[in-house]
């Protein structure tokens, strides 16, 4: 049968990575009912007229007349806005990625968890920033929601072999989420300081957008992978380690109460899992480079260095709290990367602003969406505070 599919962020690394997968995957397969970008028009109508789209969504306003006339006579529909974007995530779709980067992403992530089928999320922020409330979504919802981050995705695959009973997860002693380190893993902190935002988005193994590149350098990514862990796999916070594998080969391990441990390997390539999730519950195929363990001869793992590295534990810290605390730290760190890259903020700067909001604002009840949004904003708006604040030091 012929899936329908929707992409929320299309244009950026992981859409585009999706995209690829449904341009390639054999004619009937699937059928794209919307795709939704932010303000990438030509992008976006690219990608609109190669898969034959039903309908284009851009979320910034200001660009809907550039995409009408991109597509005009194609017979897609057009439209934009955020209002748009949230009607394009509700629409009748089997599949659903979820992409938009950042908390933004949260109002499409839950109209379309609303709507039901699958939603393969790689929007961790809407469960770091929400993640009952998501989960809650899912379940009213009917929905299936699928890791899509490549750790997550390879945690989901080595509990599949976990078994059944009262407690599958009764068996399982602790899950290991894999870290490539980023571009700093052995640079002196003092060097550190001064990285610039070209150095930090230059990841040593993963193609990635600006943000989410800088952010693996800090291991805040991998932070709010811990956090997004926790909500998608029944297990306390210390049941889940971290650990730095430079090599990114092995994405993530599950260890087992009788010794064994169960892993997931491949090479560094988001289609994998991307894919995984698109054919699930059965395979595809994907035009990705095959793993070499021959040619690859060793593979290396360390624990991360809580001095280089603060997120990680800033990231346990605001899990422990409760509360709104998650929703502080990802605002408090999208908006401190954003000034980093706007270079308005130094790198080391970036885990001391979030850190310092999470000491302000403390751990304030999470209540409903409104009342996380609420937060969300007085966050951003302490963070920017906090960062004005060390720049006029």
């Amino acid at each position: 049968m012929t899936r329908s599919i929707t992409i929320l962020g299309s244009t950026g690394s992981v859409g585009r990575s999706t995209v690829a997968l449904l341009d390639a995957a054999p004619a009937g397969a699937f059928r794209v009912e919307a795709l939704v970008a932010h303000r990438d028009v030509a992008g976006l109508a690219a990608q609109a007229r190669a898969l034959s789209a039903r309908c284009a969504v851009v979320a910034d306003p200001t660009c809907f007349a550039a995409l009408r006339d991109a597509l005009a006579g194609t017979g897609i529909e057009v439209a934009a806005g955020p209002d748009a974007v949230v009607a394009a995530a509700a629409r009748p779709a089997d599949w659903t990625m979820a992409a938009i980067v950042g908390s933004a992403g949260l109002p499409a992530t839950l109209a379309a968890l609303a709507r039901g089928g699958v939603i393969a999320i790689a929007n961790k922020e809407s469960l770091v920033c929400a993640g009952e409330i998501v989960l809650a979504a899912a379940r009213a919802g009917g929905a299936t929601l699928l890791p899509v981050d490549s750790e997550h995705n390879a945690i989901f695959q080595a509990l599949e072999a976990r078994g059944q009973g009262a407690d599958p997860y009764h068996t399982v002693e602790k899950i290991v989420l894999t870290a490539s380190g980023g571009p700093f893993r052995t640079m002196p902190l003092d060097q550190m300081a001064t990285v610039t935002p070209e150095a930090a988005v230059k990841h040593p193994v993963w193609s990635m957008g600006a943000k989410i590149s800088v952010d693996s350098a800090t291991m805040m990514n991998k932070g709010l992978e811990l956090i997004e862990a926790v909500r998608l796999f029944p297990l306390p916070e210390d049941r889940v380690d971290v650990l730095v594998h430079p090599q990114s080969t092995v994405h993530g391990l599950v260890h087992y109460a009788d010794g064994s441990v169960m892993a997931q390997l491949g090479s560094p390539d988001m289609r994998t899992p991307i894919a995984h999730a698109l054919a699930w519950p059965a395979r595809m195929a994907a035009a990705v480079p095959k793993l070499d363990l021959v040619g690859l001869g060793r593979l290396d793992f360390f624990a991360p260095d809580p001095v280089r590295f603060p997120a990680l534990r800033l990231a346990r810290e605001a899990l422990r709290a409760g509360g709104g605390a998650t929703t502080i730290l990802n605002a408090a760190n999208e908006v401190a990367v954003g000034l980093f890259l706007d270079r308005r903020l130094g790198f080391l700067d970036i885990a001391a602003v979030v850190e310092e909001c999470l000491f302000r604002l403390g751990a304030p009840p999470a209540g409903d969406l409104d009342a996380i949004l609420a937060l969300d904003g007085v966050a951003r708006h302490e963070a920017a505070r906090i960062a004005a604040e060390r720049a006029a030091a």
